[in-house]
């Protein structure tokens, strides 16, 4: 609810293909970025949880900073209806300068709201005191693994012919020959998925919305023994995160985030030590943490 010394509000950041994509924006949130030094244009699109204002105090900073940069693409921003009178009420009122186009989203339902064409990002209900909701990436099945030596033994020449096959695209031959990918590839291989929750009180359904994530990042808010202070405060217990991420079977790992502030940095092993009791691969998100997700 508060920032700390060493401690911003949340937001988190994630770079996929050099392009960036960015979870809540709570105060400081800038600093943060600008720590890290990364290319401010290339956030593409912001993801809101909720309208509550440690999660969205950092937006019209980023907003302005964002005019700054020569930016041309424009920028999506999703999240709650309210959002988009909160970004509006804040251009008028600061008399903000915004030289790019700022495409706004709502989200009301859950269910698929962004698709490319290797990645798409859907959406979720929680229960918060206000509407909240849950976000996941999600990347398409990749293509095979490309086996040169098969590509080789059928006579193909090295070069755009191999991409095209790599593509997923049949070719011709000289000869009439017609060549089908899966004679030269693997099997398809699995994509990734990081799915953000927080700000939310312990409800089944999470956990079959997270299903299968590499990375779930997800608030671990206070220990054991205040359960009833979570549920009163609709937010979680870092022991509750850890039955989600139990539950829904095949998570890789869990980053907890959104701690009380009534634990210094140095009392937040209470928490890890209570998510790990159910879920082992639990770890506590820092400020400025960086998390690789890889390829299975």
């Amino acid at each position: 609810m508060m920032p700390l010394p060493n401690r911003f509000l949340t937001s988190v950041l994630i770079r996929r293909e050099g392009e960036l994509m960015l979870f809540d924006c709570g105060e400081g949130t800038q600093v943060a970025l600008k720590r890290l030094n990364l290319k401010w244009k290339k956030i593409s699109r912001i993801f809101i949880s909720h309208m509550h204002a440690d999660h969205v105090t950092g937006l019209p900073g980023l907003l302005m900073l964002s005019s700054q940069v020569d930016r041309e693409d424009p920028l999506h921003i999703y999240g709650p209806a309210k959002l988009e009178k909160y970004i509006e009420a804040n251009r008028k009122i600061l008399d903000m300068y915004i030289n790019y186009e700022i495409i706004f989203h709502a989200v009301e339902e859950g269910g698929i709201i962004c698709e490319e064409e290797d990645f798409y990002v859907e959406v979720f209900k929680l229960k918060h005191t206000k509407p909240c909701y849950g976000y996941n990436i999600i990347e398409h099945d990749r293509p095979g693994k490309f086996h040169p030596e098969k590509a080789i033994e059928l006579k193909i020449p090295v070069g755009p012919l191999w991409a095209k096959l790599q593509a997923g695209n049949s070719i011709t031959l000289d000869n009439g020959c017609t060549i089908k990918p899966d004679e030269v590839m693997g099997d398809k291989r699995a994509g990734r998925k990081f799915s953000y929750v927080t700000d939310t009180q312990y409800i089944e359904s999470i956990a079959g919305h997270v299903s299968g994530a590499d990375f779930l990042v997800c608030e671990g808010m206070f220990e054991k023994g205040l359960e009833d202070t979570a549920k009163e405060k609709r937010h979680l217990t870092a022991l509750q995160a850890a039955q989600i991420a139990k539950d829904a079977g095949n998570i890789k790992r869990m980053g907890l985030i959104h701690f009380s502030p009534r634990y210094t940095d140095r009392e937040l092993y209470k928490l890890l030590d209570d998510a790990k009791e159910v879920f082992p691969d639990t770890i506590l998100c820092r400020d400025l943490k960086k998390i690789e997700i890889p390829y299975v």
